[in-house]
């Protein structure tokens, strides 16, 4: 299976507005600009502050910059200001914070108090994550401002605890600070407000804008236990999937179901038809919408037929499993459902993109496919060095000369310790995270379940010298090698040359 980086990056890519208004072109912004002489002073003013580190040529803060725009007008109301700091204008600046990439959002609590925003780079996330992080860890919940409270986010997480309940509250406390950027909590101590909402002490209660609008947890508060029951409610019925969700389903720890249609209305009417099917197996499998006309060739990803909605699959990224479901069939919710369950119960093969396996194996690097990777990769006996590459990557197409010449090296002698081999991993499903092209790993003999991935420069010696020091064998491609002179006289070994680091172009 692919990693899910790719992916998520194009689904950036398809939603990002080009046309964006450049992030300094508005005089009338409520971001404010800041530079190397005027930003110490700004943060030390503030108590919390968001700040972009920008370029201007960047195609990814474009898109950021109306949504950035939003979210600092409606926070500027409540005392939390957005900044921005053009980098290619203040080097220094950018350096002194670690800036890396286009754009990086940091919260400042002074000069030297910082940490990476974490948030979705939308307006309604960047609103919320910064309520949240302007607000104690546990709020404190009255009669007067229960409701507001309630209502402050689209997830709230409110502890009904007796004050005298240390433990308790000590517990929710705890778990509110670790995972206070993720969600709102507040707290209760008041019975009669318990009492008000039908709930008793101690319980906690998460109040969302979707679904049934409330669950009640009364269990011990165990925190693995209370965070799985909060991941679990807090994640819509029949949700959709998109750049700012997909890898908060994929990271889930369970199977994601994707529905593929291509008309806002097919999804919305899905989305109804599929809510009892998803309460029936709720923390066993994501269910989600998918608008299949901007992001239906991710269908492929899925060993669907990207051309053909409604479509409907399963993909279980702990087991590295796909299984899509037939797309001559119509998609009704109790045949799906039938079909879900078959899956959860192990019922239903795997899907397997694969090309066929070669009859003949033709020229020094062993080609490798879906079918065949685990007799071959995974042959305990052999350490395997493996490319995963692409047939359109131009990098891939640059290392294959070279990558023949290194497999040629363990031909005559060291191919019963060590195996040079590809596959093509956009024709045939791969168990490990690609997440780019040319991606190079070592399996050790014996050692299968911990690959190393190769980071170097992608020259003949050093890929070989890769395979010596990681390797199970620690085979040396340039070691002497026995040869028979002819006319029978006593075998004489000669040294193999060794390949000049200057011979092999570093990509």
């Amino acid at each position: 299976m692919r990693s899910f980086a790719p992916w998520v990056l194009s689904l950036v890519g398809a939603a990002a507005v080009a046309s964006a208004a450049d992030a300094n072109a508005d005089a009338k912004s409520d971001v404010v600009s800041l530079t190397k002489d005027t930003f110490t002073n700004f943060v030390k003013e503030h108590d919390l502050v968001l700040a972009e580190f920008f370029a201007p040529w960047c195609g990814h803060c474009k898109a950021l910059a109306p949504k950035y725009e939003e979210a600092a007008t409606e926070l500027k109301g409540k005392n939390i200001p957005l900044v921005k700091i053009d980098c290619t204008a203040e080097e220094d600046l950018c350096r002194d914070y670690g800036v890396e990439g286009y754009p990086t959002m940091k919260i400042f609590r002074g000069p030297d108090s910082t940490k990476p925003y974490m948030g979705a780079r939308q307006a309604e996330s960047i609103v919320s994550y910064m309520i949240k992080q302007s607000l104690p860890a546990v709020s404190t919940v009255s009669e007067a401002n229960l409701e507001e409270i309630k209502t402050m986010d689209k997830i709230v997480v409110i502890g009904y605890f007796d004050e005298n309940d240390k433990s308790s509250n000590q517990a929710f406390t705890t778990f509110a600070e670790a995972h206070r950027d993720h969600y709102l909590f507040a707290a209760a101590s008041d019975p009669a407000i318990a009492k008000a909402e039908g709930v008793k002490q101690p319980s906690v209660v998460l109040y969302k804008d979707f679904d049934e609008k409330k669950a009640v947890y009364t269990g011990e508060l165990e925190q693995d236990v209370l965070l799985n029951w909060v991941k679990t409610t807090s994640t819509p019925l029949v949700g959709e999937i998109g750049p700012e969700t997909y890898s908060d389903y994929i990271t889930s720890g369970i199977p994601l179901a994707y529905i593929f249609a291509e008309t806002k209305e097919e999804r919305e009417k899905f989305v109804e038809e599929f809510k009892p099917v998803a309460e029936k197996h709720r923390g066993s499998i994501n269910i989600a919408t998918i608008d299949a006309k901007m992001f239906g060739a991710h269908a492929g990803n899925l060993n669907l037929d990207p051309q053909k909605f409604p479509a409907f699959a399963i993909q279980d990224p702990v087991k590295h499993a796909k299984y899509p479901y037939d797309q001559e069939k119509e998609l009704k919710a109790k045949d799906v459902g039938k079909f879900i369950q078959e899956v959860l119960e192990g019922k239903v093969e795997p899907s397997i993109k694969s090309e066929p396996v070669p009859e003949t194996q033709e020229g020094p690097v062993t080609v490798v496919v879906a079918r065949s990777y685990k007799d071959i990769v995974l042959d305990d006996e052999k350490d395997v060095l493996i490319e995963y590459y692409a047939p359109w990557c131009g990098h891939c197409k640059a290392l294959a000369p070279k990558y023949d010449e290194l497999a040629s090296l363990y031909a005559d002698g060291l191919s019963s310790k060590v195996t040079i081999a590809k596959i093509d991993a956009t024709a045939n499903d791969v168990p490990e995270p690609i997440t780019g092209f040319p991606t190079i790993k070592l399996f050790p003999a014996g050692a299968k379940d911990s690959p190393v991935e190769y980071l170097g420069t992608r020259s003949v010696d050093d890929l070989a010298n890769f395979v010596k020091e990681n390797g199970k064998h620690q085979a040396d491609a340039y070691a002497p090698k026995e040869t028979k002179p002819e006319g029978g006289d006593e075998a004489a070994s000669s040294e193999a040359p060794a390949a000049s680091g200057d011979d092999h172009d570093e990509l």
